[in-house]
Formats: C-alpha cells, sequence, structure tokens
C-alpha cells in the first residue's frame, strides 16, 4: 500500500494560518482544564445543543436552543415535523461521535444515514444525479457529476489519511473539499461540519465540546464567503484562514469564568415569581442574558455574545423578545445608554 496519497488537493498555507495553528495548540490545553472544572459537564451538554442548533439553523431550521434543549431532554415542542426530526437526528448522530472515526469513508456514510433518516430517501448513500449550491443571484457552485462522487471521496480520505499536513490544516482543506464535491443530495453542509470537528478530535478530545459550528452560525456570511473565494482561487487557503480563525476564536471564548448557576442566581436576584409578571418561562440562556444585564447594564449585544458563546444574532433575538414584552428598556443612547430590567422585586 502506498505510503503517498494518489490525489493532493490544491491549498495554500498563509502566514496567517502557520500563526493561527501555533495560537490554536497553545490554547488547547487552556481549554482541556476549562473542561474539567465543577461545571465542566454542563459546559459540554450546553456545547453540545449550541453545536446542533448552530449547524441546523445555518440549514435553515427555526428551532431556538431552548427548543433544542426541549426535544433533547424529550419534552414536546410544537414545530415542524421535518424540524423536529431534523434536530432528533443530529442529536444521534452527535451520540455517536465517540465511535465514529473520522479516517473511514464507511464511517463518513453511516454518520449521514443517521443525519437525514426520515429526510431524504438516499440517506447514507451518495447522490445519484447533479446538484448545485445556489445563491440570491442564481447558482453559485456546480458540483462535480455523479458518477465521480465516490473516486473523489475515495481520494479524499486517502490524502486525508496519509497527508503528512497538521491536523487543524487538513481538516480544513477536508471540509472545503467536502462542501465542493458535495457528495450526498442534501445534508453536505451539516455532515461536513461535523466531519471537520471529527477530524479534530483526532488532535484533541476537547474538540467533540468545542461548538466550532456556533461560530460559523454567527458568522454565516464570511463561511459561505470564505468558501467562495477558496472557489474562485482554485484552492482552499482562503477558507482554511478562516476557519483556524474561528476555531482560535471558539477556544478563546469559552474558557473564562465558570457557567454561572442560572436558576439559584436567578431566584436570588429576579425573585421566583418574576417570569409570572410578563407571562413568561424563562430558558437557561435566557436567564444567563439577564443576569448579565443586570450586573452590567451598559453591555452590547456583541459583548454579551462573547460571554455567554451564544451568537450575536441570538442575543439580538433575546434582547427584543424582552423589550417587546417590557421586561427590559433602554435609558440614554445607543452607545452609552444603560438596561433596565424592570419588575425586579
Amino acid at each position: 500500500m502506498s505510503k503517498e496519497p494518489t490525489y493532493i488537493p490544491p491549498f495554500a498555507v498563509s502566514a496567517e494560518a502557520i500563526n493561527l495553528v501555533a495560537e490554536i495548540s497553545a490554547q488547547m490545553e487552556r481549554y482541556a482544564i476549562r473542561l474539567e472544572q465543577e461545571d465542566g459537564l454542563r459546559l459540554r451538554k450546553a456545547n453540545r445543543i449550541k453545536t446542533i442548533h448552530s449547524s441546523l439553523a445555518i440549514e435553515g431550521n427555526t428551532l431556538s436552543e431552548e427548543e433544542v434543549r426541549d426535544v433533547l431532554e424529550g419534552k414536546n415542542v410544537m414545530a415542524p415535523i421535518r424540524q423536529i426530526q431534523e434536530v432528533k437526528n443530529a442529536i444521534k448522530t452527535y451520540e455517536l461521535y465517540p465511535t465514529l472515526d473520522a479516517f473511514k469513508e464507511k464511517d463518513l456514510l453511516k454518520a449521514h444515514g443517521v443525519m437525514m433518516q426520515a429526510l431524504i430517501d438516499e440517506a447514507g448513500r451518495y447522490r445519484r444525479g447533479g446538484v448545485g449550491v445556489f445563491g440570491n443571484q442564481g447558482l453559485v457552485h456546480l458540483a462535480p457529476p455523479a458518477h465521480r462522487v465516490p473516486m473523489l471521496m475515495r481520494d479524499l480520505f486517502d490524502w486525508l489519511k496519509k497527508s503528512k499536513d497538521h491536523l487543524l490544516i487538513r481538516s480544513c482543506v477536508f471540509h472545503y473539499e467536502f462542501e465542493f464535491i458535495h457528495p450526498f443530495i442534501d445534508g453536505n453542509g451539516r455532515t461536513g461540519r461535523l466531519w471537520q470537528s471529527l477530524i479534530l478530535g483526532k488532535l484533541h478530545p476537547l474538540f467533540e465540546h468545542l461548538p466550532v459550528e456556533n461560530m460559523v452560525y454567527s458568522n454565516q456570511q464570511q463561511y459561505y464567503d470564505a468558501i467562495n473565494a477558496s472557489t474562485k482561487a482554485g484552492q482552499s487557503g482562503p477558507f482554511i484562514d478562516f476557519m483556524l480563525g474561528e476555531i482560535y476564536k471558539t477556544l478563546r471564548a469559552h474558557q473564562g469564568e465558570p457557567l454561572p448557576n442560572s436558576d439559584e442566581e436567578f431566584g436570588e436576584r429576579f425573585g421566583k415569581e418574576f417570569g409570572v409578571k410578563f407571562g413568561v418561562k424563562f430558558g437557561v440562556n435566557e436567564k444567563r442574558v439577564l443576569l448579565l444585564l443586570d450586573s452590567n447594564p451598559s453591555l452590547s449585544a456583541g459583548e454579551i455574545a462573547e460571554q455567554t458563546g451564544l451568537s450575536k444574532r441570538g442575543i439580538e433575538k433575546q434582547i427584543k423578545k424582552f423589550r417587546d414584552l417590557g421586561i427590559i428598556t433602554r435609558t440614554g443612547s445607543d452607545k452609552s445608554g444603560l438596561w433596565v430590567i424592570n419588575g425586579k422585586s
């Protein structure tokens, strides 16, 4: 068996990418230590929910993080059946994470089969027809013809296993090439992001619990821009730079202060009947946002997103909901004003 890959995907490693590999390597052990703190189990569960929510939201699923948590806990959720099925499938797929080998093509097919069960007829099988990626202005990318997919995927896995490049680089190149090939009729985005996490898991187990998808979700346009820039360049260098930057930012954002025990602290600060006054039952993340606003009324949506690890878009939606319900009001200007929480006991 040849020790050299039969095919090498085109990519250029920039000076920025080299620096990011070093920075990420320096941050990994700090994050691993963070996961061993007392609230590590809660953090891992919270990150899994963020991962599933964000990866599906990128594909148009409208369930909130709280609703994803409810599905995970077996509670009834009022939502389109397909969207609930997507969440259930993603939960089952991520539960398989420890048993999947990122270097085995058959495991990719197995994961896709679970991810897309009852959603498409060809779950777990490469597509048999042509596909294209469409944007606001029409066709963005025409994927290679179906008959070439098995060979392209075989060559890609051969390179992944045999390449001597750093796993951080390999994970990004594989992710881009996977999306370029678009091997499945549907579910390519969510499967590609999962597989990058699996490849990173070969580097360090902490990547099972690092919600890179959440950062991609909050920078969704840049994600697609990086894919398009790589396609135009004929090599995946721009995508490598983008994804390594997201991994680095995610590592930095998730190793700060321990997660607050929001239920206890929320009750102490706001009173047990606070939600009743507004006819609202607050979820975990909503409590965290209100606790942060109570501690620092000058925080912006971006600053809250950094401290919680949630997407800025998600925070903005929460703040709008709170304002519409009269739970919070703004005093002063948008730049220098403060948040006021109404109805505190």
